[in-house]
């Protein structure tokens, strides 16, 4: 008689109303069995992989100094592994990046180990080819492991790991994937606080979930948040304000609520770091290149004799000018100071170098002082001439959105430029594209995605749209 109503099957059902309560089984035991399991398949990866290692080198499977070395590695690898959420949901979920947190936190326990055995004295003993053979199979074991139990994970906590449910009581049209979605007025479901039996029906279709939203009118709201905060359960109240205003928290305090619209500068600890990784890099740059630059500048200067460098006013963190450098790759007589006219592939302005140096980036190098003096980033969204056009609108008014990529420093690559994003803005699709990767960007800041960013722009410096 009863029935089990799918994520996406429920709107197709013919009676609604008869379904099977709760709706979703509980997950937070079956995330805590996997978060176990993949612990202890990680211990024996890493002792599997060092003692594999032992009896290729050695001969001896138990070697006992492979032993040792596993049984003081794990304690510091699992502990380094939970700092890093390597047993998350977003590892559950993310099968690379569980790869990739797994991979780290073992070359970081191994560092500590060999820093550990060196201030010791006490790493004599132990066959340093083993030991990095170990280390090398115990991370392929440990990366075949996630693959291995992907499938599993899937078919005990489905394919996002949590149990969401969607109320729709007259509000805001809303889907959201691999969500129950119930009607309220089909299921007779309502917030009245003055009705047990009802709280009971409410309380009933919201057990066992991780996360409940509603959407409905105004009025209403109070009611559901009561009703959430008396089920125990983590709710939410769906506001398109939210979207339009671009919120990103609340605060609440005595006398008044506020939205939190915008976050203001990285913290302290990020601005360090970034600012610390793009000094080490755009000051190990201009030592290594400084031949190639110092060739290219001549080169420059005996093709026309005009100016070296190209310097342009253009709009930085906090929507304020700063001069950009670059090799100037255009004759003197024809150079677009405002940036009214992006460059085409047949451009009768470029020089014979300028076509050189702009087709594998080369005119880009200089603004690595640009970094350097601070007013730049090595990773950031590319800064843009204010005459910038894309179709027949300046770039802000294709979309008022494209002022929000100013609240953090230009930079000299980004994620649009690593998907193939740069050229010439012919459509305002062309610029659109180009927002939303940087938006995307911008969409919480961290190392490990500069670093990759960096990684990637290798392979594009060469670019048949770098004209």
């Amino acid at each position: 008689m009863t029935k089990h109503v799918p994520i996406n099957d429920m709107r197709q059902s013919q009676d609604r109303r008869r379904i099977t309560l709760p709706l979703a089984p509980p997950l937070e035991q079956r995330r805590l069995q996997l978060y176990i399991a993949l612990l202890l398949l990680d211990g024996l990866a890493v002792m599997g992989g060092l003692c594999t290692a032992s009896w290729l080198y050695l001969g001896r499977f138990l070697d006992q100094d492979s032993l040792l070395h596993g049984q003081v590695l794990l304690p510091i690898y699992w502990t380094i592994a939970l700092t890093l959420q390597v047993y998350s949901l977003t590892a559950l979920r993310q099968i690379n990046f569980a790869r990739v947190r797994s991979v780290l936190s073992l070359l970081g326990a191994e560092s500590a180990l060999l820093f550990v055995g060196f201030a010791t004295k006490s790493t004599d003993n132990f066959s340093r080819v083993s030991a990095v053979l170990g280390l090398v199979l115990s991370m392929l074991l440990v990366v075949w492991i996630r693959s291995l139990i992907r499938p599993v994970i899937k078919a005990r906590c489905g394919d996002v790991g949590i149990n969401v449910l969607l109320l729709d009581d007259q509000g805001a049209p809303l889907r959201v994937p691999h969500a129950y979605h119930i009607d309220a007025r089909e299921h007779h479901l309502a917030p009245d606080l003055s009705d047990p039996h009802m709280m009971d029906r409410l309380g009933l279709y919201m057990m066992n979930m991780d996360r409940v939203m509603v959407t409905c009118p105004p009025e209403r709201r109070s009611a559901w948040a009561l009703v959430f905060k008396s089920a125990n359960v983590s709710g939410e109240i769906v506001d398109t304000e939210v979207s339009s205003l671009g919120v990103i928290g609340a605060r609440r305090e005595r006398g008044y609520g506020a939205l939190i619209v915008a976050s203001g500068p990285l913290g302290l600890r990020s601005r360090a770091l970034k600012r610390g990784l793009d000094f080490a890099l755009a000051g190990s740059a201009v030592l290594a290149l400084a031949p190639l630059l110092a060739v290219v500048a001549l080169l420059i200067k005996l093709e026309d004799g005009g100016p070296v460098l190209f310097v342009q006013k253009r709009t930085g963190r906090g929507n304020r000018f700063f001069p950009i450098f670059k090799f100037r790759s255009m004759r003197v007589e024809k150079l677009d100071v405002s940036g009214t006219r992006s460059a085409s592939k047949d451009d009768d302005r470029i020089t014979r170098i300028g076509r050189f140096i702009r087709g594998t980036s080369i005119d880009e190098l200089p603004q690595l002082l640009n970094v350097l003096r601070g007013e730049m980033s090595i990773v950031g969204p590319r800064p843009h001439a204010i005459g910038s056009m894309a179709g027949e609108k300046l770039f802000w008014e294709v979309d008022h959105r494209y002022w929000l990529r100013h609240s953090l420093k230009p930079g000299l690559t980004g994620l649009a430029q690593v998907r193939g994003l740069r050229g010439a803005t012919d459509t305002e699709t062309d610029l659109a594209n180009r927002l939303q990767a940087d938006l995307e960007y911008l969409d919480g800041w961290t190392i490990w995605r500069d670093l990759k960013i960096i990684v990637n722009t290798v392979r594009v410096l060469v670019h048949d749209r770098a004209f």
